[in-house]
């Protein structure tokens, strides 16, 4: 099927203007709240902060990192997401289906529990640790069998690893109730109550892999076009993997460290992009980071409206949208299959 937007030109306005939607999109989840706010404010706490402005306060130390913490995190989420569907060439694979997300969250939670860990350059270790021991497991195990991998063995993988790593924090806080709050909001993932000081430390991480990702982007269209066709590019297969391997540890790594177990963003929005694109991986990715940020920024945006006073936990807007897309591109995975059966 052709893409949307199949010509350079085109495609080039449409990032522009998904940049656009971006910085509205920015805009709107700094003004909007419990407590409404306007442009005007935001520009005045930019330019001439206020310390006796309770408007302004709560604009510099609230609602802007909570915007930055959504952009980061729905873009590293995409294009982890975007990534994995190139490596494993399955349209269900993302950082929450195939485990990652699971493994860094148990793992964050095991060293809270155990361990004399609280800050966020500590955890963050902890976090990728996770990340990765799930991500090679489900690879090892999706591999196993005479047909090696296949999409519907790594899918069923992931599941395993999700649930068995679920078990392994729910049991923790069964053996230790006292940590149930401290680790509530990496089980329910939030973006909320963020300060800029936590995003230091991960921040060098998300760039460098954001911008590794952009460099691999015709590497990983080559890999995307299988093995066979790779190799005899020239392509080195398992340099490639490992490194895309990396990126999307790093990527779902740092997004669980500072803002907990938010899914379904790296499975919706590479689809999406595909069918506005195509399948060039050049245009792919930045495309995925930007749209990322945009459904997280309005999701959590949404999350704050629906029960207010209150604010629904951001893992279960992102939710109620990826499960029925999963359900949907499952069923239609199926279907392709037993077509050409």
């Amino acid at each position: 099927m052709r893409p949307l937007l199949h010509q350079t030109p085109y495609k080039a306005l449409g990032l522009v203007f998904g940049i656009v939607l971006l910085l509205v999109s920015f805009v709107l989840s700094v003004i909007l709240g419990s407590s409404h706010t306007s442009f005007t404010s935001v520009v005045q706490s930019l330019t001439h902060y206020d310390v006796n402005s309770n408007e302004q306060v709560i604009i510099r130390t609230t609602r802007i990192p909570r915007a930055l913490f959504a952009t980061l995190v729905g873009g590293n989420l995409a294009v982890a997401g975007a990534l994995m569907q190139a490596l494993t060439r399955n349209p269900l694979a993302s950082p929450s289906i195939f485990g990652i997300n699971a493994g860094a969250v148990s793992c964050v939670v095991i060293a809270i529990t155990f361990l004399p860990l609280t800050s966020i350059d500590q955890l963050i270790w902890v976090a990728f640790a996770g990340a990765a021991i799930a991500a090679f497991v489900v690879y090892f195990l999706g591999s196993l069998g005479r047909e090696g991998l296949t999409p519907i063995k790594i899918v069923l993988a992931g599941s395993a690893m999700t649930a068995l790593f679920s078990s392994f924090t729910q049991g923790m806080l069964v053996v230790r109730e006292a940590t149930l709050q401290n680790v509530m909001f990496w089980l329910a993932g939030s973006v909320a109550g963020k300060n800029l000081d936590t995003l230091v430390p991960v921040l060098p991480y998300m760039l460098v892999a954001a911008a590794t990702a952009l460099v691999m982007a015709h590497p990983v269209n080559i890999l995307a076009s299988g093995d066979d066709v790779a190799k005899g590019l020239g392509q080195k297969l398992g340099l490639v993997k490992v490194t895309v391997a990396i990126i999307v540890i790093l990527l779902a790594g740092s997004s669980v460290a500072v803002a907990g177990s938010i899914g379904f963003v790296g499975l919706v929005i590479p689809h999406i992009v595909r069918f506005i694109v195509g399948i060039d991986y050049r245009w792919v990715i930045p495309y995925s980071a930007i749209l990322g940020a945009v459904l997280l920024l309005l999701a959590d945006l949404v999350a704050r409206f629906v029960i207010m006073p209150g604010e629904v936990p951001l893992g279960i807007m992102t939710a109620l949208i990826g499960v029925p897309f999963f359900v949907y591109t499952a069923r239609k995975g199926l279907r392709s299959k037993g077509a050409t059966s």
